[in-house]
């Protein structure tokens, strides 16, 4: 195999792609630095320990691109079971600082430079609000007005279709069409113990956040080193089955800032794709990076999507982030549902004949099973385009359904239709009274 950390060339040069030398398009460089305020690395400094457990899981969101993309598939299982192994060490003894996605994988970096400028500038964004709820001299009342300050900036100054979206996950992942894709679920099928780790750090960045709203401005301390202690005791140990959105782990701050809430949402659900994307050995990876883009661009900010940012249900609304639940850990929740709701709008226009009894009970079960870690008992390996092939033959593709960097518009158009007519029957979400600021009390399970 050739050794691509290596080779010394600018983002835009040739890469080797099975010995071939194939030119891709040079693409802007230029950073935008962290917007100015009194409150800049609060977080770091007066709740390091968190902040640094954040760094050791950017640190494995990093390097795992280029894990995926230069290992053999056929290893999958020896590649994920060392890595997990690595990456539990960075959060046992985590880093000092923040490392930047290009710093772990150079190779990714140079292939596909927008998806790491899409990430470190979430990861920023990240940074800031952190900071802005940890500074002491910001009033409890104010939060929401410096929040609202960095998620415009965020929005407004970096380049177009690089900011996630600030509506909730049920549009995002309608525009980007990817149920049918050869690589949907790749990553969670074939590393398992990968995909596990990420959901505790995705997990991780909400209960941080909402340790931070349950504890006001005077007791932060406390509530994060409780966080922290769950993490390492139970979390870890007993990993999520799903990835959990901030409307279930982070319900008040979504309250105060849905556009942050969202944000963030969209990233991680990004980074599954992304590495779903990277794990799949059928395309190149200039077909890889054509529908990288893609996906990056659908889940991006669009004007418009302000019109949806409250427009979600809040499950669980007193959630304690220092408890671990059995609904936290359970593979079904907020995110099954969007996808349950997906196929059934996708199922007539996919199967235009109607289906069997049978044939409709093998696709639910193929689904909810494709939905978890690893490949179980029954489960036909692959991505759902190949179980469904295989348990309901006769399914009608839609035009751009498989095919890289190409979007099954006449799916993506009925989706969205059918859910603006269901949007439209939920309230948004009401916003949070930030006049009266929290003080901490005892860890509890709420009996909601």
């Amino acid at each position: 195999m050739v050794d691509f950390s290596r080779r010394s060339f600018l983002a835009g040069a040739a890469t080797l792609v099975g010995g071939t030398a194939r030119a891709l398009p040079f693409e802007q460089r230029n950073e935008v630095s962290f917007l100015k305020g009194p409150y800049n690395l609060a977080f770091y400094y007066r709740l390091n320990k968190a902040y640094r457990i954040g760094a050791g899981m950017h640190f494995f969101h990093s390097k795992q691109h280029d894990l995926l993309q230069l290992t053999r598939f056929e290893d999958h299982a020896a590649v994920d079971a060392r890595f997990d192994k690595e990456a539990q060490e960075w959060l046992r003894d985590p880093p000092a600082i923040e490392p930047e996605m290009p710093y772990y994988s150079s190779y990714v970096d140079r292939a596909m430079h927008t998806l790491f400028r899409t990430i470190d500038w979430t990861h920023m964004h990240h940074e800031q609000t952190y900071d802005v709820m940890a500074f002491r001299e910001i009033p409890w009342v104010e939060k929401k007005a410096w929040t609202d300050r960095a998620v415009k900036y965020y929005l407004t100054m970096q380049t177009p279709g690089v900011p996630r979206s600030v509506a909730p996950l049920e549009v995002t992942m309608r525009r980007a069409g990817i149920m049918m894709k050869p690589y949907f679920n790749y990553f969670r099928n074939f590393y398992p113990l990968d995909q596990s780790l990420f959901y505790v750090a995705h997990w991780w960045h909400p209960a941080a956040y909402e340790t931070q709203m349950i504890s006001g401005n005077r007791d932060q301390e406390a509530a994060m080193a409780q966080t922290i202690d769950l993490m390492y005791r139970e979390v870890l140990p007993g990993r999520p089955g799903r990835m959990l959105l901030s409307r279930e782990i982070m319900p008040r701050y979504s309250r105060m800032s849905p556009e942050s809430a969202n944000i963030f949402d969209n990233l991680h659900m990004l980074h599954g794709i992304a590495y779903s994307i990277l794990a799949y050995p059928g395309w190149s990876v200039e077909e890889k990076r054509a529908e990288m883009y893609r996906v990056i661009e659908a889940m991006g900010y669009q004007p418009g999507d302000e019109a949806y940012t409250r427009r979600f249900r809040e499950p669980h609304p007193d959630f304690d982030p220092r408890t671990y639940p059995a609904w936290v850990r359970s593979p079904q929740g907020a995110m099954g549902m969007i996808m349950m709701d997906m196929l059934m709008e996708m199922l007539p226009m996919m199967y235009p004949g109607g289906l069997s009894k049978a044939a409709h009970a093998a696709i639910m079960q193929q689904l909810m099973k494709n939905g978890r870690l690893g490949i179980e008992p029954g489960e036909i390996p692959g991505s759902l385009n190949d179980a469904f092939m295989r348990v309901a033959p006769g399914m009608r593709m839609m035009p751009g359904a498989v095919e890289p960097g190409e979007t099954p518009t006449m799916m993506v158009e009925h989706m969205l239709s059918a859910w603006k007519a269901k949007a439209a029957r939920i309230p948004d979400v009401a916003p949070i009274d930030m006049t009266v600021e929290p003080s901490l009390g005892p860890a509890r399970v709420a009996v909601r």
